[in-house]
């Protein structure tokens, strides 16, 4: 025991002894320089890795230690931070540290260093610092290469509104280069030749691709570098955080997580959330942003106090809740929701909930729907099974019944609502229907169309089947007559004699018949004359009023038409009660520029309607549209009258006050009665006013003869006139010709009669003034003349008659023969010795004055076309044929006379040989005699002219000489003929 003790002690000394050497050493050596600092770069956090160590520190000790960090940029004299690490320090253990640079180091080179000292309390003071360990430097630049473009940091996570700066590095010094900003372009400063940096303030989130920010050179074929700035939503603290249960075995959490900060183009995901129980110590990571569960245990805890905690890159925010699990029950959906015992008014409603054990009761609310709206609410406890009556239900509706649950101790959440709909049964009618009618008088009966409303689901209490209409005649009581019209129908005809008639109308469904509604149809309708009244609607309708009538006056009813335009009327009433003079109506039909009219009747006690009064009005009145069909008459130099008489005033989108007549003319002059107006294409005309809209003739007088117009009738209104587009032109007529016309009519007339009359005589007017030329074939001279041949002919033909000779003789130049067109008389032409034609017999014994044909018609004078030398001769009778020399023979003589003689005949000019036709019959004047020869045979006397023929003179002989022969006769050369 000695022994151990003095062991204890010797041990004790000895290391108090140690302990105090070893403080003496460290308090020799203090202070302890860092050693072996070695410095990293991590580009994607822009962070500066430090570690070092302190070798002189004794054996297994640890002790508190301060570190001092310089941090230097571009130069170890610019110093850009200072900064103090502390930490436990062992013997020979690797200190790390690091720091985060707001410029990317890729932008510049930095210098650190480091010293430390001792803050232990282990240690006696003083302490002091060690010595600056030597600088370490970083210079990324060394690797970039030359004469390229950088642009950093590379792709940066920063937070949306924090600070950051970028920078470029370029290869070339004298480049010149701009950066962009999305776009736009953004200043910076130089840091180095080669190095300039950009602040960006408040960096904003456009975009989860990123922020594009680039840098090119100002020149031709620059280059240009960029970067993506990523910006995150700025995590949010969770709001309203709650946690319930529905069955005391979940407990379910949710919570409002705000925005998302997750990056898909980053690969950053969504804020992390952990659920975190204080009580039980107990930590689980959600799956969900918005909801977790959490297991309810079976050990009776009954609070908890949960927090909720969100995380990303950046930062950590977090959410506590404290509450009694009793406190937060959501009761589950109430299920099997029925209905028992349904009649036309009341209804049962059943329905089952959760069971949560047997001392939990809920608080159930029901709630009734009709027609979209709640009607009825109700609350009621259950502890499994739940029901309520519902009352006071109307037939033949449809209705929907829904129930929710609370906890009814501790109220937190509804359930969710469970409903079932239903239909009460039906019951009888309960409202008479509204009806109306009609009356058409016409040949002994009454035409009576009868109308009703369908009765509303309120009033119908079920589905109207059919509609009863009962007729009883009161002047002459016998049986009833109903008819039964099946539903939908709203009204039907009736023909009725001269008699009054009560008709009763009722509607009736499977559970009944409703009340009757009385309509009377007098035999006497006593309908007076009213006069019409204009009223002034409005948008919402027509307020109008009517004179209270005294006596027995059970009602009114104002009947209308909501389509006045279409022949089927759609007939509208409203009944009124009998102290009622004022109303106001509207519908849904009532469009503007439509006049509406409307008929105010009263209904007597005996159920007898008659007609008080009659309003027309428009909701809204709106500008003609069309102009009336104008027709024109009367139209005079002066004056023309205007007429539109087919215009209907009724059937326009306003009340026709009047008329205005346009009038342009070129002069431009407005008589009395008339104003100038400017029309919107400011042409001035003169405008007629007419304040009588039943005045539909207007006479346009003063105007000026052979003048154009032009003319417009336009209605007018109080909100304005018809349209002033198209005017129609019409010109005034010259103011004479109607007194020519009285002049000339008689004497066209006269003339008319005149030619008709000539026409009708038009042969005796011919012989009279143009007779025919006498036809040779047809002449009677041949009847005196017997042929040898044939003693029986009465017709002569020219081949029949064969002449001993032709004597031509020319008229002197100076005489002019003028044609047959000219008819001229004999005593205008000059005066000379005709030409004379002789037959002559060309017998050889003939010696002496024989038969001969020879005559001169100076009316059947003409001209023939100059033959050349054409003469004849006297021919001694003797003469023989041989001797003729170029005479032809007497038979081509008269085919050639045959011939020419069917040709036309023209005019010969002066100083031409002439055609004279001789009679064969007649002799020749006294005054022709000297021009033949004293040999030739003068003919006796003739008779009578009976035939003539023409004997072209191109035909004749040259003139006679001494050795010719009469009986020869010198033909002109072939084809030379008369024309």
């Amino acid at each position: 025991m000695a022994l151990f003790a003095v062991f204890q002690t010797t041990f004790l000394i000895t290391l108090l002894s140690l302990r105090t050497c070893q403080s003496e050493v460290l308090a020799e050596r203090l202070p302890l320089t860092p050693e072996a600092l070695q410095v990293s770069i991590n580009s994607t956090q822009q962070c500066l890795h430090l570690q070092w160590t302190v070798h002189n520190l004794p054996y297994n000790q640890e002790f508190k230690m301060v570190f001092q960090i310089q941090i230097s940029r571009t130069e170890t004299s610019n110093v850009i931070w200072v900064g103090n690490y502390s930490t436990m320090v062992k013997w020979n253990e690797t200190v790390h540290w690091s720091w985060e640079s707001e410029l990317p180091l890729e932008c510049a080179a930095h210098f650190v260093r480091i010293r430390s000292v001792v803050d232990d309390a282990k240690v006696p003071e003083p302490n002091f610092w060690s010595s600056w360990s030597s600088w370490q430097e970083v210079n990324v630049q060394d690797f970039l290469g030359q004469g390229a473009l950088f642009v950093f940091p590379k792709d940066k996570l920063v937070e949306e509104g924090s600070n950051v700066t970028i920078c470029y590095i370029s290869g070339n010094i004298r480049n010149n280069i701009s950066c962009y900003l999305e776009g736009e372009q953004i200043d910076g400063e130089q840091l180095d030749p080669r190095v300039s940096i950009f602040k960006l303030e408040n960096v904003p989130f456009i975009r989860k691709r990123g922020t594009n920010i680039y840098c090119e050179e100002n020149q031709r074929n620059a280059i240009s570098n960029g970067t993506v700035l990523f910006v995150s939503k700025v995590l949010e603290e969770p709001k309203d955080f709650s946690c319930e249960t529905r069955d005391f075995k979940t407990l379910i959490c949710t919570w409002d997580p705000g925005a998302d900060t997750a990056l898909a183009w980053f690969k950053q995901p969504s804020q992390s959330y952990t659920l975190f129980e204080s009580f039980s110590g107990k930590k689980k990571s959600c799956d969900e942003k918005t909801r977790c569960n959490w297991q309810i245990t079976q050990d009776s805890q009954e609070i908890y106090n949960f927090t909720l905690i969100t995380a990303n890159y950046f930062r950590t925010r977090s959410v506590n809740l404290l509450f009694n699990l009793t406190h937060r029950v959501h009761p589950m959906r109430p299920f099997s929701v029925q209905f028992e015992n349904v009649s036309a008014t009341n209804a049962v409603m059943t329905w089952k909930v959760h069971s949560s054990g047997d001392n939990f009761t809920l608080l159930c609310q029901v709630e009734l729907h009709g027609e979209g709206k709640m009607i009825q609410q109700h609350n009621v406890s259950v502890k499994v099974n739940g029901k309520y009556l519902l009352s006071e239900l109307e037939p033949y509706t449809e209705y929907v019944a829904q129930v929710r649950c609370a906890d009814a101790n501790h109220f937190w959440k509804w359930s969710e609502w469970s409903g079932q709909d239903f239909t009460t049964s039906e019951a009888a009618p309960s409202e008479a229907p509204d009806v109306w009618r009609t009356v058409k008088l016409g040949p002994g009966s009454h035409n009576v169309t009868l109308l009703w409303k369908p009765l509303s689901k309120f009033h119908a209490k079920g589905k109207i089947l059919f509609y009863n209409v009962v007729i009883e005649n009161l002047d002459k009581p016998s049986g009833l007559e109903p008819h039964s019209i099946p539903a939908p129908a709203n009204g039907t005809e009736l023909s009725l004699d001269e008699g009054s008639y009560r008709i009763r109308v009722t509607a009736s469904n499977s559970a009944g018949t409703s009340p009757a509604a009385v309509m009377v149809v007098s035999a006497d309708p006593g309908n007076k004359v009213v006069e019409e009244e204009i009223i002034n609607g409005t948008e919402d309708g027509f307020s109008m009023s009517w004179k209270p009538q005294s006596g027995d006056v059970m009602g009114y009813v104002v009947e209308w038409c909501d389509c006045p335009q279409d022949p089927l009327c759609d007939l509208q009433w409203k009944n009124l009660g009998p102290n009622t003079t004022t109303t106001v109506i509207s519908s849904d039909a009532f469009r503007p520029g439509v006049r509406y009219n409307f008929r105010i009747y009263g209904l007597s006690t005996r159920r007898i309607a008659y007609l008080l009064e009659n309003k027309t009005g428009y909701t809204q009145e709106l500008a003609p549209s069309d102009n009336p069909q104008v027709v024109m008459n009367n139209l005079t130099s002066h004056s023309f009258t205007l007429s539109w008489k087919n215009y209907s005033t009724k059937s326009q989108p306003a009340f026709i006050k009047g008329y205005r007549v346009y009038l342009k003319s070129k002069a431009g002059q407005c008589h009395p009665g008339a104003e100038k107006a400017v029309l919107p294409d400011n042409t001035v005309c003169c405008q007629y006013k007419i304040d009588n809209p039943e005045q539909k003739t207007f006479s346009v007088e003063k105007l000026q003869p052979e003048s154009f117009y032009e003319f417009l009738v336009t209605p007018y209104t109080s909100v304005g006139e018809g349209p002033r587009r198209t005017f129609t032109k019409v010109r005034t007529p010259d103011e004479y010709p109607y007194m020519l016309l009285r002049v000339i009519l008689p004497v066209i007339l006269c003339v008319l009669l005149l030619v008709l009359g000539c026409h009708l005589k038009s042969q005796w007017m011919k012989d009279k003034c143009y007779p025919d030329i006498p036809d040779p074939y047809k002449s009677s001279v041949l009847s005196l003349i017997k042929s040898k041949e044939n003693p029986h002919r009465t017709i002569m033909s020219i081949s029949d008659c064969i002449p001993d000779a032709i004597e031509v003789v020319n008229k002197p130049e100076g005489t002019k023969i003028q044609s047959l067109g000219t008819r001229k008389s004999l005593t205008e032409m000059e005066s000379t010795k005709p030409t004379y034609l002789y037959l002559l017999p060309t017998e050889k014994n003939y010696s002496g004055p024989g038969p001969c044909i020879c005559f001169e018609n100076y009316t059947y004078n003409q001209a023939a076309s100059d033959c050349g030398s054409c003469a004849h001769g006297p021919v001694p009778p003797e003469a023989p044929p041989s001797q003729l020399g170029l005479l032809t023979s007497p038979e081509n003589l008269l085919k050639a006379l045959e011939k020419n003689y069917m040709n036309s005949l023209g005019e010969i000019p002066a100083g031409e040989t002439t055609l004279n036709y001789v009679s064969q019959v007649a002799s020749p004047m006294s005054g022709d005699k000297d021009s033949l020869s004293t040999n030739a045979l003068v003919p006796p006397p003739c008779s009578e002219y009976k035939m003539q023929m023409a004997v072209p003179l191109c035909l004749a002989s040259p003139p006679p000489t001494e050795n010719s022969n009469l009986s020869s006769i010198t033909l002109l050369v072939p084809g030379e003929h008369y024309r």
